[in-house]
């Protein structure tokens, strides 16, 4: 039988933060587009009871570009880390790690502007930070305490990018073409790919891999029971220093 995923580190890993200082687990989701990142995140959040986990998207940090024409913000490259405003989402981050609440932007990708509403998001002992850079930037990868890399073959993440982006994006196939070539395949071969290196834990095929999801949500439990088992009964949440 096949190993279910490649770990670069003992997969009691996860399991051992329990046992230290750890209060509230940064666990970041990194892969190609349409690797199934999503799925494995969503999979964690789903599986765990509502106020012990929360989730923040790095693409809600795109760059608010609505002083350019809509031309002008079609010729973006978007997988550059240089169109994200990686200092907030870092700020933010801190305050969610430090047990206070944030403002979350929101992004329009059909008119690729922020939307004037956030979304108030409240801290929690695991925050799930998903995004296909949140391993090649070292300023953020530092910050996470538990790494995952969803690695899935090209021709299926184009696929599955094809359908996000017609279905759900307003993009036209030719639109979708272009862009593939001019920067997200670039960008892949750049920047996410070989961040794969600083993965604690390769998943193949991402959310369909039914037995890693499974193992990893194993340790994403017995580290919320473990917390639990060192508060003491009238202690709450946030940890002392938050809002």
């Amino acid at each position: 039988m096949e190993c279910p995923c490649e770990t670069a580190l003992p997969i009691g890993h996860v399991a051992r933060l329990g046992s230290a200082a750890v209060s509230v687990l940064l666990v970041g989701v990194a892969g190609g587009s349409g690797s199934g990142k999503s799925t494995i995140a969503r999979s964690i959040v789903e599986a765990l009871p509502s106020h012990h986990v929360a989730s923040i998207e790095h693409d809600a940090y795109y760059r608010d570009l609505s002083h350019l024409t809509h031309e002008e913000r079609a010729r973006v490259n978007f997988d550059h880390p240089d169109s994200l405003d990686n200092e907030l989402f870092i700020q933010h981050l801190d305050a969610l790690k430090a047990g206070r609440a944030i403002d979350k932007p929101r992004y329009d990708f059909a008119r690729h502007t922020r939307v004037t509403e956030v979304e108030h998001m409240e801290p929690a002992p695991i925050i799930v930070v998903e995004g296909i850079l949140v391993l090649a930037l070292e300023p953020i990868r530092s910050r996470l305490d538990v790494k995952l890399y969803v690695d899935t073959d090209a021709d299926i993440r184009l696929m599955r990018r094809i359908r996000r982006d017609l279905e759900h994006r307003g993009r036209t196939f030719a639109q979708v073409r272009s862009q593939y070539y001019e920067t997200v395949r670039p960008m892949h071969m750049a920047f996410v790919e070989p961040s794969k290196r600083f993965a604690d834990v390769i998943i193949p095929e991402g959310g369909h891999n039914r037995v890693a999801r499974e193992m990893i949500l194993a340790h994403m439990q017995k580290f919320v029971r473990e917390l639990g088992e060192r508060r003491s009964p009238t202690s709450d949440w946030p940890p002392s220093g938050g809002a």
